[in-house]
């Protein structure tokens, strides 16, 4: 009996400890997501300090926390435009900022239009007398945007400014899978819909070629005029066609290089940079480490500058990253979820309302679903507006024909109306590995699709018709949208991409202007007052667990983040693996028709904070049941 009371004891003590770990466990988890979670009574007196450590976003992505832990990577940081826009304007008459410091060491960048909706941000905090500081170890395209509108821009003696201009190159695999024996059987319409030119060719045809010119060019002229025009003393001509010898200029260094030819300011270690700013914002109240100032953190001052919500609501969806099918995102377009936010809100009684589109485009029946959506609140009789971020292009159209008005910017990627569809055969490959398929058809269609045999001609034929109709319904569209006939819109379709300004002139669009201008036309349109209404995001809340693993995942990596000259550069292979991975999914993954935009440039921040998949996790998709 005592040797049993001793294992009954010990018994009875581990469940005790257990018990005890268990509720530690679970008060400092209460702790740590309710410290997480930013309080408006963190505001001080002193510089609004904007740490952009990431990217600007059109809507900030969930992570999935089983995978965040097993990968061990910090995720992107992320920064919704508009939030960052509210912030800059709120600090404009705030009495407590007496400056902005923009900290763009860790940023990565946000998309034309984004770029250009906060650098104007930035300009009216600048104009309204309250200096706005920059910093950064390495100045890139994006970067240089947002600091040409500040009042001193900062580069450490060590780092470098380098402007690149949009542009560079695709990846084509039609050699490969020649190799590997692989088909990738072609199907569309549109002689500029280059999405699948890297399975059928190896290298750029005219066509895509003389739209990326037209593209790039339009767009790289609206960044030359944006920045020249904030710092008229910049020699952007200099930096950007003899970057060699702008450099060796200044014997290799790049930090001397940039201040001489006037894309910085003043050099100085980020102690330095934090006594100049001390000298405005004051002393820091207890951290008297050295470029240490008083300052407040950016999501305190989210929280205390809400906007008021008065009157009716003019709800906003947003349809934001690849259209895809079923219940993806946020931060990508699953139509499933989309179109069930737009049909919850049906009984809400909303005044109007308008679709945020920032998307490359993608599934043709995803694209579908959330335009029907998007019209079961027309028939409501309420005015709609679109709303274009840095694209809507392909599907993003698709989803734009729905509204009464389409607002976009001059640097905003659209058009593309065209479709595809690519399927992967491996008669080849089988070939190759001795493997020979036969058998027995009572009709064309028996034992098809064969990914082995390969398609027979009347398989061919049906999808290629299919992809023609598909097509046929999107020109139609297009055309009842923009009151255009259908030969016309073919004419301007065919794929291809434009920005802006050029597809305003050619009727795709209404109206320059940003969320703010297409909200005020909603307002207008029912006859609501200022004042009298506000805008109601829809399925925008953010869940706390999500918020804390950003923070703690961050913090953990602070130390290890570099972006010199050399570690921008560096950063590229994740690109490129990004890129291969995505392409192969392109081939190889269960699709439907589609309409994407490979021309448009990839969205920032969409997926970033997924693990790229491996090729052989590519290659399982074709073993899926």
């Amino acid at each position: 009996m005592s040797f049993a009371g001793k294992v009954w004891r010990l018994l009875v003590g581990i469940k005790d400890a257990l018990a005890l770990l268990f509720l530690l466990l679970f008060f400092a988890a209460i702790f740590a997501i309710l410290s997480a979670r930013p309080s408006p009574g963190q505001v001080r007196e002193g510089a609004l300090l904007l740490e952009l450590d990431g990217v600007i976003v059109e809507e900030r992505s969930e992570i999935d926390p089983i995978e965040a832990l097993l990968s061990q990577e910090a995720p992107i940081g992320e920064y919704p435009v508009r939030e960052l826009v509210q912030v800059l304007d709120a600090a404009q008459s705030d009495d407590r900022i007496e400056a902005v410091v923009l900290d763009l060491s860790r940023f990565v960048g946000g998309g034309h239009v984004h770029m250009q909706e906060v650098a104007e941000a930035v300009r009216r905090v600048r104009d309204s007398g309250k200096p706005v500081f920059t910093y950064a170890v390495g100045y890139a395209d994006d970067a240089m945007m947002l600091a040409s509108h500040a009042s001193e821009v900062w580069l450490d003696p060590l780092g470098g400014a380098i402007i690149a201009g949009p542009g560079g190159t695709n990846l084509y695999y039609a050699d490969l899978l020649e190799k590997l024996g692989v088909n990738a059987r072609i199907y569309r319409v549109g002689s500029f819909k280059s999405a699948v030119e890297p399975f059928s060719r190896n290298s750029m045809s005219d066509e895509a070629r003389e739209n990326y010119r037209q593209l790039y060019g339009a767009l790289w002229q609206e960044w030359q005029a944006n920045v020249k025009a904030a710092r008229p003393k910049l020699q952007l001509d200099r930096v950007t066609q003899s970057p060699a010898e702008w450099v060796e200029a200044s014997s290799g260094d790049l930090a001397e290089a940039a201040l001489d030819a006037g894309l910085v300011d003043r050099l100085g270690s980020y102690e330095e940079f934090g006594a100049r700013v001390a000298e405005v914002a004051g002393e820091h109240p207890w951290d008297n480490a050295p470029g240490t100032f008083a300052t407040t953190d950016y999501a305190p001052f989210v929280a205390d500058t809400a906007p008021d919500k008065p009157g009716k609501a003019i709800g906003v969806v947003t349809v934001s990253g690849e259209i895809v099918d079923g219940d993806a995102g946020p931060a990508v377009a699953g139509g499933d979820r989309i179109a069930e936010l737009l049909d919850e809100a049906l009984d809400d009684d909303l005044a109007g309302l308008v679709v945020r589109v920032n998307s490359p485009g993608g599934s043709v029946m995803a694209s579908e679903v959330i335009r029907r959506a998007i019209l079961r609140h027309k028939a409501n009789e309420i005015p709609i507006a679109i709303s274009m971020g840095n694209l809507a292009a392909s599907g993003g159209y698709w989803v734009s024909t729905a509204g009464d008005r389409i607002f976009a910017q001059p640097e905003t990627i659209t058009g593309s109306i065209g479709v595809f569809a690519v399927i992967p055969t491996f008669e080849g490959t089988a070939a190759e590995l001795g493997v020979n398929a036969d058998g027995y058809r009572t009709t064309p269609l028996s034992g098809q699709p064969d990914l082995v045999a390969g398609f027979t001609p009347e398989v061919d034929s049906i999808l290629q018709s299919s992809v023609g109709n598909t097509y046929a319904d999107f020109i139609q569209l297009v055309s009842e949208a923009r009151n255009l006939s259908p030969e016309r819109v073919d004419a301007i379709a065919q794929g291809r991409v434009w920005d802006g300004g050029a597809a305003k002139q050619l009727g795709l669009v209404d109206n320059f202007g940003g969320i703010n201008e297409a909200l005020a036309w909603v307002a207008k349109e029912a006859e609501l007052e200022d004042g009298d209404w506000h805008a109601r995001y829809l399925g925008t809340q953010v869940n706390q667990y999500d918020t804390l693993l950003r923070r703690l995942m961050r913090d953990n990596s602070q130390q290890q983040a570099s972006n010199d000259l050399f570690a921008m550069i560096a950063g590229q292979q994740t690109a490129l693996k990004i890129r291969i991975a995505g392409d192969t999914e392109r081939l190889l993954g269960t699709r439907g028709v589609q309409a994407y935009c490979l021309a448009c440039p990839s969205l920032p921040g969409a997926g970033s904070n997924s693990m790229s998949p491996s090729w052989l996790q590519q290659l399982l998709v074709l073993l899926k049941p």
